[in-house]
Protein backbone atom coordinates (compact mmCIF):
# COMPACT_ATOMS: atom_id res chain seq x y z
CA UNK A 1 0.00 0.00 0.00
CA UNK A 2 2.81 2.40 0.90
CA UNK A 3 4.70 1.68 -2.33
CA UNK A 4 1.55 2.27 -4.38
CA UNK A 5 0.90 5.58 -2.67
CA UNK A 6 4.48 6.71 -3.30
CA UNK A 7 4.14 5.84 -6.99
CA UNK A 8 0.86 7.76 -7.21
CA UNK A 9 2.41 10.82 -5.58
CA UNK A 10 5.56 10.80 -7.71
CA UNK A 11 5.89 14.07 -9.60
CA UNK A 12 6.95 13.84 -13.23
CA UNK A 13 8.98 16.37 -15.21
CA UNK A 14 5.92 17.39 -17.20
CA UNK A 15 4.10 18.00 -13.93
CA UNK A 16 6.80 20.43 -12.79
CA UNK A 17 6.86 22.14 -16.19
CA UNK A 18 3.07 22.49 -16.20
CA UNK A 19 3.13 24.00 -12.70
CA UNK A 20 5.91 26.47 -13.54
CA UNK A 21 4.19 27.60 -16.75
CA UNK A 22 0.84 28.01 -14.99
CA UNK A 23 2.35 29.96 -12.09
CA UNK A 24 4.13 32.28 -14.54
CA UNK A 25 0.89 32.81 -16.45
CA UNK A 26 -1.06 33.70 -13.32
CA UNK A 27 1.74 35.78 -11.78
CA UNK A 28 1.52 38.60 -14.33
CA UNK A 29 5.26 38.47 -15.06
CA UNK A 30 4.66 38.58 -18.82
CA UNK A 31 1.81 41.10 -18.74
CA UNK A 32 3.73 43.97 -20.33
CA UNK A 33 6.00 41.88 -22.56
CA UNK A 34 5.91 42.27 -26.33
CA UNK A 35 6.09 39.46 -28.84
CA UNK A 36 5.43 35.74 -28.26
CA UNK A 37 6.10 35.90 -24.50
CA UNK A 38 3.00 38.06 -24.11
CA UNK A 39 0.95 34.93 -24.81
CA UNK A 40 2.24 33.45 -21.54
CA UNK A 41 0.20 35.94 -19.50
CA UNK A 42 -3.27 34.86 -18.38
CA UNK A 43 -4.85 38.32 -18.69
CA UNK A 44 -3.51 38.76 -22.22
CA UNK A 45 -4.82 35.34 -23.21
CA UNK A 46 -8.21 36.16 -21.67
CA UNK A 47 -8.36 39.15 -24.00
CA UNK A 48 -10.78 42.06 -23.83
CA UNK A 49 -14.25 42.92 -25.06
CA UNK A 50 -14.51 45.12 -28.15
CA UNK A 51 -15.83 48.68 -28.04
CA UNK A 52 -19.32 49.63 -29.18
CA UNK A 53 -19.26 51.98 -32.14
CA UNK A 54 -17.17 55.10 -31.66
CA UNK A 55 -17.57 55.03 -27.88
CA UNK A 56 -15.13 53.71 -25.32
CA UNK A 57 -17.73 51.39 -23.78
CA UNK A 58 -18.00 47.61 -24.04
CA UNK A 59 -21.30 45.73 -23.82
CA UNK A 60 -21.20 46.43 -20.06
CA UNK A 61 -21.86 50.10 -20.79
CA UNK A 62 -21.81 52.72 -18.05
CA UNK A 63 -24.19 54.18 -15.49
CA UNK A 64 -25.93 50.88 -14.74
CA UNK A 65 -27.41 50.06 -11.33
CA UNK A 66 -29.17 47.40 -9.33
CA UNK A 67 -29.64 43.74 -10.22
CA UNK A 68 -29.29 44.37 -13.96
CA UNK A 69 -25.87 45.98 -13.54
CA UNK A 70 -24.80 43.13 -11.24
CA UNK A 71 -25.95 40.55 -13.79
CA UNK A 72 -23.97 42.17 -16.62
CA UNK A 73 -20.85 42.46 -14.46
CA UNK A 74 -21.13 38.79 -13.49
CA UNK A 75 -21.65 37.85 -17.14
CA UNK A 76 -18.42 39.64 -18.06
CA UNK A 77 -16.45 37.39 -15.67
CA UNK A 78 -17.53 34.13 -17.29
CA UNK A 79 -14.92 33.98 -20.12
CA UNK A 80 -11.86 34.47 -17.88
CA UNK A 81 -13.15 32.18 -15.12
CA UNK A 82 -14.15 29.44 -17.58
CA UNK A 83 -10.77 29.73 -19.31
CA UNK A 84 -8.93 29.49 -15.98
CA UNK A 85 -10.90 26.43 -14.88
CA UNK A 86 -10.18 24.73 -18.22
CA UNK A 87 -6.46 25.47 -17.82
CA UNK A 88 -6.47 24.04 -14.30
CA UNK A 89 -8.12 20.84 -15.55
CA UNK A 90 -5.47 20.47 -18.27
CA UNK A 91 -2.46 21.00 -16.00
CA UNK A 92 -4.00 18.75 -13.34
CA UNK A 93 -3.99 15.93 -15.88
CA UNK A 94 -0.31 16.69 -16.52
CA UNK A 95 0.46 16.34 -12.80
CA UNK A 96 0.79 20.00 -11.84
CA UNK A 97 -1.32 19.60 -8.69
CA UNK A 98 1.01 16.92 -7.34
CA UNK A 99 3.94 19.23 -7.99
CA UNK A 100 2.05 22.09 -6.29
CA UNK A 101 1.57 20.00 -3.16
CA UNK A 102 5.30 19.26 -2.93
CA UNK A 103 6.34 22.84 -3.70
CA UNK A 104 3.81 24.84 -1.70
CA UNK A 105 3.13 22.57 1.30
CA UNK A 106 6.30 23.69 3.17
CA UNK A 107 5.37 27.33 2.44
CA UNK A 108 1.61 27.53 2.91
CA UNK A 109 1.31 25.17 5.89
CA UNK A 110 3.34 27.31 8.32
CA UNK A 111 2.39 30.64 6.74
CA UNK A 112 -1.40 30.20 6.51
CA UNK A 113 -2.21 26.72 7.75
CA UNK A 114 -3.50 25.59 4.35
CA UNK A 115 -2.28 22.65 2.22
CA UNK A 116 -0.10 22.73 -0.89
CA UNK A 117 -3.15 22.05 -3.07
CA UNK A 118 -3.92 25.76 -2.63
CA UNK A 119 -0.61 26.72 -4.26
CA UNK A 120 -1.91 27.42 -7.78
CA UNK A 121 -4.87 29.34 -6.40
CA UNK A 122 -2.49 31.25 -4.10
CA UNK A 123 -0.44 32.40 -7.09
CA UNK A 124 -3.58 33.25 -9.08
CA UNK A 125 -4.86 35.55 -6.32
CA UNK A 126 -1.99 37.97 -6.93
CA UNK A 127 -3.58 39.05 -10.21
CA UNK A 128 -7.18 37.77 -10.14
CA UNK A 129 -9.62 37.59 -7.25
CA UNK A 130 -12.28 35.84 -9.36
CA UNK A 131 -10.11 32.93 -10.50
CA UNK A 132 -8.74 32.38 -6.99
CA UNK A 133 -12.21 32.28 -5.44
CA UNK A 134 -13.53 29.80 -8.03
CA UNK A 135 -10.54 27.51 -7.52
CA UNK A 136 -10.97 27.68 -3.74
CA UNK A 137 -14.62 26.68 -4.04
CA UNK A 138 -13.71 23.75 -6.28
CA UNK A 139 -11.10 22.52 -3.79
CA UNK A 140 -13.64 22.68 -0.96
CA UNK A 141 -16.29 20.87 -3.03
CA UNK A 142 -13.75 18.12 -3.77
CA UNK A 143 -12.91 17.97 -0.02
CA UNK A 144 -9.28 18.87 -0.67
CA UNK A 145 -9.50 21.58 2.01
CA UNK A 146 -11.58 21.79 5.19
CA UNK A 147 -14.10 24.47 6.10
CA UNK A 148 -11.54 26.05 8.44
CA UNK A 149 -8.87 26.13 5.74
CA UNK A 150 -11.35 27.62 3.27
CA UNK A 151 -12.23 30.37 5.76
CA UNK A 152 -8.55 31.20 6.35
CA UNK A 153 -7.78 31.26 2.63
CA UNK A 154 -10.87 33.36 1.90
CA UNK A 155 -9.75 35.86 4.55
CA UNK A 156 -6.36 36.07 2.84
CA UNK A 157 -7.92 36.58 -0.61
CA UNK A 158 -10.61 39.07 0.39
CA UNK A 159 -8.32 41.71 1.89
CA UNK A 160 -6.45 43.57 -0.85
CA UNK A 161 -7.71 41.20 -3.53
CA UNK A 162 -5.57 40.76 -6.67
CA UNK A 163 -2.91 42.72 -4.81
CA UNK A 164 -0.39 43.11 -7.65
CA UNK A 165 -2.82 43.90 -10.46
CA UNK A 166 -5.04 46.27 -8.50
CA UNK A 167 -2.12 48.13 -6.93
CA UNK A 168 -0.47 48.68 -10.32
CA UNK A 169 -3.76 49.69 -11.96
CA UNK A 170 -4.52 52.22 -9.23
CA UNK A 171 -1.01 53.65 -8.87
CA UNK A 172 -2.08 56.89 -10.59
CA UNK A 173 -4.53 57.49 -7.74
CA UNK A 174 -2.04 56.31 -5.10
CA UNK A 175 0.97 58.40 -6.15
CA UNK A 176 -0.27 61.75 -4.73
CA UNK A 177 -0.98 60.28 -1.30
CA UNK A 178 1.81 57.73 -0.65
CA UNK A 179 5.53 58.12 -0.06
CA UNK A 180 6.51 54.56 -0.99
CA UNK A 181 7.18 53.03 -4.38
CA UNK A 182 4.77 50.45 -5.81
CA UNK A 183 7.01 47.50 -4.86
CA UNK A 184 7.10 48.21 -1.10
CA UNK A 185 3.35 48.93 -1.15
CA UNK A 186 2.65 45.49 -2.63
CA UNK A 187 4.91 43.84 -0.02
CA UNK A 188 3.18 45.75 2.78
CA UNK A 189 -0.27 44.78 1.50
CA UNK A 190 0.83 41.15 1.22
CA UNK A 191 2.06 41.14 4.83
CA UNK A 192 -1.25 42.65 5.97
CA UNK A 193 -3.12 39.94 4.05
CA UNK A 194 -1.08 37.23 5.75
CA UNK A 195 -1.60 38.86 9.15
CA UNK A 196 -5.36 39.09 8.63
CA UNK A 197 -5.60 35.46 7.52
CA UNK A 198 -3.64 34.32 10.57
CA UNK A 199 -5.91 36.39 12.79
CA UNK A 200 -8.86 34.42 11.40
CA UNK A 201 -6.82 31.24 11.82
CA UNK A 202 -6.19 32.07 15.48
CA UNK A 203 -9.88 32.82 16.16
CA UNK A 204 -11.04 29.59 14.49
CA UNK A 205 -8.42 27.53 16.36
CA UNK A 206 -9.49 29.12 19.64
CA UNK A 207 -13.10 28.35 18.82
CA UNK A 208 -12.21 24.71 18.08
CA UNK A 209 -10.41 24.37 21.41
CA UNK A 210 -13.36 25.83 23.31
CA UNK A 211 -15.77 23.53 21.51
CA UNK A 212 -13.50 20.54 22.24
CA UNK A 213 -13.34 21.42 25.94
CA UNK A 214 -17.12 21.33 26.39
Amino acid sequence: MTDTKQVEEKVTIKGWIALIVLCLMFSGVFKDFDGPLKALDFLNLSGAFGKIGETSHTFIGSGGAGAKEGFVQALSLIPSVAFAVAMIDVVTELGAMKAAVKLFNPILKPMLGIPGECGISFVATFTSSDVGSVMTKEMYDKEEITDKQRSIFAAYQYAGSAVILNTINTQAALLPIVVLAIGPIIVLLFLCKVFGANLVRFVLTLKEKKAGGK
